[in-house]
């Protein structure tokens, strides 16, 4: 299975907060990670996304259909995003669109066992891999500065 994680783009500060909006800089970081990540994605990968304005705004860039899932919102729990993308089992690539600090929580419990308050970067990426010889692999870290 892959799982990519994607945190949504720079968004709009502001109330009530699944209202906010990509600004300028974030409409362009989504676009060059969707760029660079359509390029490499399975066709039939599913796309999961929060419900949130900005990361839908932000899975749009990658212009495939993609599914609104409630369970990977805002305050969720990196329990839930596993659970929403069947990770370990789910045969295929799964992304999720999502949050800090539940996106880093994740990343830091596919890596070390232990959910911590790791940062990805507002637009970027983390690829992980789960294969039956060599376990959890983190295949890629991308942020849209480097893209």
């Amino acid at each position: 299975m892959d799982l990519i994680l994607w945190r949504h783009a720079d968004a709009e500060d502001g109330i009530p907060d699944g209202e906010r909006k990509l600004t300028t800089k974030g409409h362009k970081q989504a676009e060059k990670i969707g760029t660079w990540l359509q390029e490499r994605l399975p066709d039939d990968a599913r796309i999961l996304v929060s419900p949130a304005v900005r990361t839908q705004q932000t899975a749009a860039a990658l212009g495939r259909p993609f599914e609104t899932v409630a369970a990977i919102g805002p305050g969720t729990s990196y329990p839930s995003i596993l659970s929403a993308s069947g990770w370990p089992e789910h045969r295929g690539a799964v992304v999720i669109v999502g949050h800090q600090p539940t996106l880093g929580e994740t990343a830091a419990w596919l890596l070390s066992g232990e959910a911590a308050g790791w940062t990805i970067k507002k637009g970027a990426l983390w690829w992980f891999t789960n294969r039956a010889r060599a376990g959890i692999v983190l295949r890629a870290v991308v942020p849209p500065d480097l893209v």
